[in-house]
């Protein structure tokens, strides 16, 4: 028998399938499968609501509101996670590490919402891990009672849980702008939102003023409003234009940097606070690259001190390093200097929205308008639903006998209700209360009480109608509730101001830093000569320009710092190195024109610095004869500031200034009448202030005032010792001849 041939099947057909395979488009594909997962990311995850607060963080502090943290002691972390799953259908880990964001011992918030107790880690250091869930312990703050007002009266709407087994609200009703309030950082699908804090006072404010007036602009919100304020502190540096563009379209960006002080005693830099942007783990990494690559000579050891007192990290320098040069470098080569770049993407109505500080303001007026409101109508219905039952109960006054005799009289327990609606005329309600009455109770006394209530009730209700009607009255009532919050919550500013024209730029470069004598000469018209020792060696003559005189000649280094003080009572900071090298011959460098001095404005006096030694001085003599010693440490700024205004007292004219270092020196002053007076410093009282007036030193009469000081070694005068005073204030000593033919020659 021959065998049946096996039946061979085609390509097509061995792999074919019940469904058809059809042709779709990528467009189509993405529309159905992508879009809903996206729009779930931008929507329930990534991008914070008006309330300021994404899904995450409100399901928390929901969850730890209805389990009566807001009072009594505080519980583990573990039980808060575990009573969040039921809202939040994600693992432990996830909703754990929102709640720590939240606390007050991360340091990520001007004003946490959760009081903590044990480690959970620092906003600025990546490394510094926080501890289990099960060795933490946490409440909410007494702050959260701004946030929570008003959700047990229908302030928000609510809605089922994942598994439909719970409520939850859509948004927290709260009472202040918290979405400028807390920083919040978001990636979503195709956008991303990064908000930055700010002041609550300020926000506070700010808001006040827009509820006055709605035309208000985003630059007049900035005399409110001056910038944003971090946890972390640091400086920002102020740049109107940049704010401006972040207050008006809520894109931009600004810079940050760290808070230092320089320890003279240990020769090292310890860095306080940095941008909250950065953290120190990324800081230290980049000191170790420079280091490795031989770019940081400057430092001999740098480490992390951080302890329970907070942020430090310290910078050990070598010998003659200028800490201000050495930070201005490491503001251009690290993130001691960093960007903060703002996406003001806010979800509104279910929709992201990008908008500035204006326009979020106006969304979060109109939101908690309405979350009033119905705040408000919950409070309306109660009383009026109290009152419909105390008219009620007013009916019975008319006849208490006839109310019992009905009770009395009836029969059956359900008859009751309807005999007294139809005994007194009321409704079902009224009749319900009425005969839920305690015998007792039914006195003429207790329903006189109870019926008192009903003119109350009739004025808080019509109040309460007129409020809820009323805009500007409800604007009011907001606007007292943000003052209310400002007084019992507002904090200064912790995050500095430094104006940009202040600042130096950073060096991205720093060239190694050639130090070698020189000798510096300054001008009685303000020009300063730099010349090294090589140049002094040879024949050339010190020349000034015609009418032009010495005022001044030190012996320096071109490593040292340079402190100018002008005629408008203000002091400017260089560096030796920022001038150039000349001949003694030469004009040299034009002061005012170097540090960009004011038109009219006139350097008066200049000195080399190593540092700023407390013990150090710097002595203001004035025309009115009174002279003051202010310490130089009070010209040192923790910032690389390179003008200080009101450096010294204007309210007389200043003739001239004088350094005294470790040593007192004798000052020589001349009065308009030809006397004079020859006094130690020491005599010189030291002030506190840099704007002190000073104490009287030259009794001048009237008419009279003080036209010439000098020192005594540098004095024209053959004998300026002879015009010597032990106590001051003094009476000057008629000049000799030939003293006051010389001063007449110099007046000249």
């Amino acid at each position: 028998m021959a065998k049946k041939k096996k039946q061979e099947l085609s390509p097509d057909e061995l792999f074919s399938t019940e469904a058809p395979i059809t042709d779709q488009k990528i467009t189509e594909t993405i529309e159905k499968n992508y879009m809903p997962y996206a729009m779930s990311v931008i929507i329930s995850r990534a991008i914070p609501e008006i309330d300021g607060f994404k899904p995450a963080h409100r399901k928390v502090l929901y969850t730890m509101y209805k389990m009566g943290l807001m009072t009594g002691p505080r519980t583990k972390s573990a039980n808060v996670v575990g009573a969040t799953m039921k809202l939040h259908p994600h693992g432990d880990a996830s909703i754990y590490e929102t709640m720590v964001r939240l606390t007050r011992g991360n340091e990520s918030l001007l004003h946490p919402f959760i009081d903590s107790k044990g480690s959970f880690g620092k906003q600025y250091s990546s490394d510094m891990a926080y501890a289990a869930s099960r060795y933490t312990e946490v409440k909410l703050d007494p702050f959260c009672a701004e946030i929570f007002g008003g959700i047990d009266k229908d302030a928000v709407d609510m809605v089922p849980n994942y598994d439909n087994t719970l409520k939850e609200p859509v948004l927290l009703p709260t009472a202040f702008p918290n979405i400028l309030v807390s920083s919040n950082m978001g990636i979503a699908v195709g956008m991303a939102s990064r908000i930055c804090s700010f002041n609550l006072a300020e926000i506070c404010d700010g808001t006040i003023m827009i509820l006055k007036n709605p035309d208000t602009t985003a630059e007049d919100l900035m005399d409110v409003i001056k910038a944003p304020d971090f946890p972390g502190g640091g400086y920002l540096i102020y740049n109107r234009d940049q704010l401006l563009k972040i207050y008006e379209t809520g894109r931009g960006t600004f810079r940050m940097r760290a808070r230092y002080v320089y320890d003279k005693t240990q020769n090292c830099i310890d860095i306080l606070q940095i941008p909250y942007s950065t953290t120190v783990e990324i800081i230290m990494k980049k000191l170790v690259d420079l280091v490795k690559e031989n770019k940081l000579k400057e430092i001999s050891d740098f480490r992390d001190e951080i302890d329970v007192s907070g942020f430090k990290l310290t910078l050990d320098l070598r010998r003659g390093v200028d800490p201000d040069a050495l930070m201005e470098k490491l503001f251009g080569l690290t993130a001691l200097q960093d960007d903060f770049s703002c996406n003001f993407n806010v979800l509104i109505d279910g929709a992201p929205v990008q908008t500035g500080i204006v326009g979020i303001l106006k969304e979060w007026i109109r939101f908690r308008m309405t979350c009033v409101k119905r705040e408000l109508n919950y409070d309306l219905k109660k009383k009026q639903d109290r009152m419909h039952l105390l008219v009620g109960l007013g009916k019975i006054l008319l006849d208490i006998d006839l109310a019992i005799k009905i009770v009395r009289e009836t029969k059956s327990d359900k008859d009751v209700v309807p005999n007294l609606m139809k005994g007194f005329s009321i409704d079902e309600i009224q009749a319900e209360y009425i005969a839920e009455i305690k015998l007792r109770n039914l006195n003429k006394e207790y329903i006189l009480d109870r019926v008192k209530e009903i003119e109350e009730l009739r004025q808080e209700i019509a109040d309460l109608s007129d409020l809820i009607a009323s805009e500007a009255r409800l604007k009011k009532y907001i606007a007292k509730q943000l003052m209310e919050i400002k007084r019992k919550y507002g904090m200064p500013r912790r995050t500095q101001l430094v104006y940009d024209d202040e600042v130096r730029p950073a060096q991205k470069t720093a060239p190694e830093l050639d130090v070698y004598p020189v000798r510096l000469v300054l001008s009685k018209h303000g020009y300063l000569k730099k010349i090294t020792m090589q140049s002094l060696r040879g024949s050339d003559e010190l020349k000034f320009k015609e009418g032009d005189a010495l005022r001044s000649m030190e012996e320096s280094d071109n490593g040292k710092k340079l402190i100018f003080f002008s005629d408008k009572g203000m002091c400017y900071k260089s560096q030796v190195s920022a001038f150039e090298c000349c001949k003694a011959s030469a004009l040299g460098d034009f002061v005012a024109a170097k540090l960009k001095f004011d038109p009219d404005e006139h350097c008066v006096f200049g000195k080399s610095i190593d540092s700023y030694p407390e013990k150090h001085n710097i002595i203001f003599v004035f025309e009115n004869g009174k002279a003051v010693k202010v310490p130089l440490s009070a010209y040192e700024t923790k910032s690389a500031r390179s003008k200080l205004t009101a450096a010294y007292s204007m309210a007389s004219p200043l003739i001239a200034a004088f350094y005294e270092g470790d040593k007192p020196v004798d000052l020589v002053l001349v009065s308009a009448a030809g006397t004079a007076i020859t006094v130690q410093s020491s005599l010189i009282p030291q002030s506190a202030t840099r704007t002190a007036r000073g104490q009287q030193i030259f009794t001048v009469k009237k008419g009279n005032k003080i036209v010439e000081a000098f020192l005594a070694e540098a004095c024209p005068y053959e004998n300026p010792l002879a015009y010597r005073r032990i106590k001051v204030p003094a009476a000057g000593i008629k000049l000799t001849e030939r003293d006051i033919q010389k001063q007449q020659l110099s007046l000249l």
